[in-house]
């Protein structure tokens, strides 16, 4: 295993689905979908992240993705790191849309630099252990808060986060049952990491 080849989300609905993420952040093979019914309540223990260039770029797709049927979990706003919101699009998939950026440097555009995978855990050193295990190395870690991995093959990076602070980041309570109605698509051999995520060979 060394990268992460794609994203599927179960949905209810791949065509609205595929609407909603096209209208809104202009996806289409970066993210796939494929109906599912699988039962899930509350927090699933991950949230995907657009990072951008500048706060502009920031404004322009929250607006959209709203405009498009996401609900807004957490408004726009200016933090010491950056700039930044939250919102949920229609399926129940969390995006965060950031940027470091204090100002614009150019007219607002829909281009989004990297998507992140950011996947909540119960016990950091546990799941830091076991990825790196798999083979994987650290770009960046915080103690036993966060953790990134270097996957520079890869169209999505790869992060962990503590479940309760992921979700507190979402804006979202931290509870949560049943599926993920995520799968990992990697280069290498299927299996499911200590927090139940499912990687699935390509």
């Amino acid at each position: 295993m060394s990268s992460i080849e794609s994203i599927t989300l179960d949905v209810a609905d791949p065509k609205a689905a595929n609407h909603f993420y096209s209208a809104a952040f202009g996806l289409d093979t970066q993210v796939r979908l494929r109906a599912s019914e699988a039962p899930t309540t509350g927090f699933r223990g991950f949230t995907l992240s657009l990072t951008v260039s500048q706060p502009a770029n920031v404004n322009t797709l929250i607006d959209a993705a709203v405009e498009a049927g996401a609900t807004p979990l957490k408004p726009v706003t200016k933090s010491l790191w950056g700039h930044g919101g939250v919102v949920r699009a229609p399926d129940g998939t969390i995006w965060k849309i950031a940027t470091s950026a204090k100002k614009d440097t150019g007219p607002a555009t829909r281009e989004i630099d990297d998507i992140v995978l950011l996947l909540g855990v119960t016990d950091m050193v546990a799941s830091k252990r076991f990825y790196l295990d798999r083979g994987l190395t650290v770009a960046k870690s915080f103690g036993r808060k966060y953790v990134e991995f270097a996957t520079p093959s890869s169209p999505v990076k790869l992060a962990l986060y503590g479940r309760r602070a992921l979700a507190k980041d979402a804006g979202v309570p931290a509870d949560g049952t049943g599926s993920h109605r995520l799968a990992i698509g990697t280069d290498g051999d299927a299996f499911t990491d200590p927090d139940g995520f499912a990687w699935e060979g390509n």
